[in-house]
């Protein structure tokens, strides 16, 4: 078989081996050679006796039979051969390639001098390459103090990659590097029927589902959503994405509104105002794809209970953005930033907050936990719908211990972590979940349960508001004990600064489920005692966190509050301030920034109006924005009407709002039946 066989069943390719000077002055090819080995195999073969030429005949038979049989041995074979040729680089010598015993002997009386000297100068060329084969394993590794450290000292290397590096990144001075591995999100955790298939299969999920092929739409594929034949055909709305610059690794990204959308956008606000659904519907019907319409009309049906269309639409426009991003925009690198205070913006971080609350709900904690890492990953600085004031919930929901406490390891340097109640509680809870484990040696559940002790006894110190009102979601009666202490009285409740009695009605409104647990609730008691008693032996702790719990938590800024309106939690919404509650909140954009960043501005529209308008007036001008009394002009530069129509608008929104809670904790009781045999008849009397 020829050297080229040979090369191609080894999946060399000419030109691939290492050049070396014997290459250069040798002037036969490997085809020559190759001929002229066969040359010599036919000499040897005439020189031979007939017995010598049966037993060659024989062996050369047998020899082509193994080849062609598995032509892999043939490689192994050549393999072998070449590793005997060269055992080691010190004792290899320039000739020492062996052939078999029985060919050698054959040749040895009845080669030509001229044979031997090409035989010798194949086998040192291809023992040479063999050399330099070993050559390049046997490479060796210098390390930063110019120590040569060989391959095969593998602790030496470990030290090496041990040691820092100047080229390393520090998460105390990177703002986006240390967060790059908590906020890393993944394209396949981002569909919830990967969470739904791991807990009932994907039979139970998919079914016997198959795509009709008539009428079949096929839409771009996309990550966030799938697209449903149900929904309108898909038409450029109108938004773009672009890019505003890198700066450190991190880009800027924002989306723009087509002149055409702004359009849209007009007569949305229009829609708005009249405070009519319909005329939202209508809007929709023209513009399937639009954006705040989508929005808004989502938080109708939610109001109303039809959640499947309400996560229908979210699940449009988040279909309808994706359909728009940069190519550069990635939704997993964790490096894509997009600003709040661009308008333009915000109907994104709202589509993926309420498409996440449908999957928390839908229960696909995991899955959300990833739109979670998505949202802070946008604007991890900033933070403006405050998700860490949820991550905390969702990690424990999924299970992810782990996660929460590198999250609280990494951020608790620069975001002080430890200061919000959600996370004093939670990582204690999370350390508890991880001393519960059976997997754990008897050691470590030891040390995390004691971790645990110390930190939820911390926790209660410094939030001591927080015990009665989860007992009481908990349906749990305290010990008298606890109940007249001072420091879980009353007191406590009433002396909180109001920001923190937000977060800790925002905490305790959300994760009281967890706690109902019978193994957890035993612990909760063990560690109230425990603090009772550092409470009546003077703790120097206790008095350190009143201190600072007085200090701190004055006034919560304004993401805080809009994360407070969109979790729709009864016993947080309560504790809102009063200059929260008494501006309109609209549903598309709760609680815009103040320092918004306006790239186009709404048309100012021609009123009509009296200049002395009644308050009944003023009241359907606020319903109806085109009603007229009088039809004469209106002057705009009337203060008092102004101040009048403004607060009689604050007034509205405070009665739409009694209105809302009204109508959602109604509860009708069905009448006895006429047909009953056994009602009283003076039952009713």
């Amino acid at each position: 078989m020829s050297t080229r066989a040979l090369r191609r069943l080894r999946g060399k390719q000419r030109g691939q081996e290492a050049l070396d000077l014997g290459d250069l002055t040798l002037g036969d090819s490997t085809e020559e050679q190759a001929e002229g080995e066969e040359e010599q195999l036919d000499v040897a073969n005439v020189s031979h006796s007939s017995d010598g030429k049966a037993s060659s005949r024989k062996a050369k038979k047998n020899k082509a039979q193994k080849n062609f049989s598995n032509i892999y041995e043939l490689i192994c074979d050549e393999d072998n051969e070449a590793e005997k040729i060269a055992p080691d680089e010190d004792t290899e010598k320039p000739n020492g390639n062996k052939t078999s015993g029985m060919e050698n002997k054959d040749n040895r009386d009845t080669d030509k001098p001229d044979q031997r000297q090409q035989e010798t100068s194949t086998k040192s060329l291809s023992g040479d390459r063999v050399k330099k084969k070993k050559k390049k394993k046997k490479t060796k590794v210098t390390s930063e103090d110019g120590q040569v450290v060989p391959d095969d000292n593998i602790d030496l290397l470990l030290d090496n990659l041990e040691q820092p590096n100047d080229l390393s990144l520090q998460n105390e001075h990177c703002g986006g590097s240390d967060r790059r591995a908590v906020l890393h999100v993944e394209h396949r955790n981002l569909n919830p029927e990967t969470e739904l298939k791991r807990y009932f299969g994907a039979r139970a999920v998919l079914g016997d589902q198959r795509p009709r092929q008539r009428n079949r739409q096929f839409h771009r594929s996309t990550w966030m959503t799938s697209p449903k034949d149900s929904w309108p055909r898909f038409s450029r709305p109108g938004i773009s994405m672009t890019l505003l610059q890198t700066k450190d690794g991190i880009q800027y990204f924002t989306f723009e509104h087509t002149r055409d959308y702004q359009q849209v956008q007009f007569k949305f606000l229009d829609a708005v105002e009249s405070m009519d659904p319909n005329n939202i519907v209508a809007l929709l019907q023209l513009n399937p794809y639009h954006i705040d319409s989508l929005l808004q009309l989502s938080d109708v049906c939610r109001i109303q209970e039809d959640q499947e269309m309400a996560r229908d639409l979210i699940e449009r426009a988040l279909y309808s953005f994706e359909c728009a991003f940069h190519p550069l925009f990635s939704l997993t690198s964790g490096t894509s930033r997009l600003d709040y205070l661009r308008p333009e913006n915000r109907a994104f971080y709202l589509a993926l907050y309420k498409h996440m609350m449908f999957l928390e709900k839908r229960g696909c904690p995991r899955t959300a936990l990833e739109y979670c890492k998505l949202i802070l990953s946008l604007d991890p600085d900033c933070d403006p719908l405050c998700m860490l004031l949820l991550i905390d919930f969702l990690m424990l929901r999924s299970r992810e211990y782990q996660s929460l406490l590198q999250l609280h390891q990494d951020w608790e340097e620069h975001r002080n972590l430890s200061q919000l109640p959600n996370f004093a509680f939670s990582t204690a809870l999370c350390h508890f979940h991880l001393s519960q484990q059976e997997d754990m040696d008897s050691d470590e559940r030891d040390k995390e349960k004691h971790k645990a002790d110390q930190m939820l006894q911390n926790a209660l110190i410094m939030f001591p508001g927080v015990l009665m009102p989860l007992l009481d979601l908990c349906t749990v009666q305290p010990d008298a004990t606890v109940t007249s202490h001072a420091f879980f009285g009353p007191k406590s409740q009433i002396g909180q600064p109001p920001a923190l009695a937000e977060l800790t009605a925002l905490y305790v409104g959300r994760t009281y489920t967890m706690w109902r647990e019978a193994a957890v609730m035993l612990w909760l008691e063990e560690s109230v005692k425990e603090v009772l008693h550092r409470v009546d032996s003077k703790d120097p702790v206790v008095e350190d966190f009143q201190n600072k719990r007085k200090q701190r938590y004055q006034s919560a800024p304004r993401n805080i509050h809009r994360h407070v309106l969109l979790s729709e939690i009864k016993e947080a919404t309560s504790s809102l301030p009063l200059e929260v509650t008494t501006q309109p909140v609209m549903g598309f954009d709760p609680l815009p920034p103040l320092d918004s960043v306006i790239s186009y501005t709404r048309p100012e529209r021609q009123h009509v109006g009296a200049s002395n308008e009644s308050t009944f007036s003023l009241f359907f001008r606020s319903l109806l924005p085109n009603f007229n009394l009088q039809g004469g002009p209106r002057q705009d530069d009337d203060m008092e009407v102004a101040r009048a129509g403004q607060e009689l608008n604050q007034e509205v929104n405070r009665l739409m709002v009694a209105m809302r809670d009204m109508l959602a904790n109604i509860r009708f009781q069905e009448p006895p039946r006429e047909d009953n045999p056994y009602r009283d008849e003076e039952e009713w009397d």
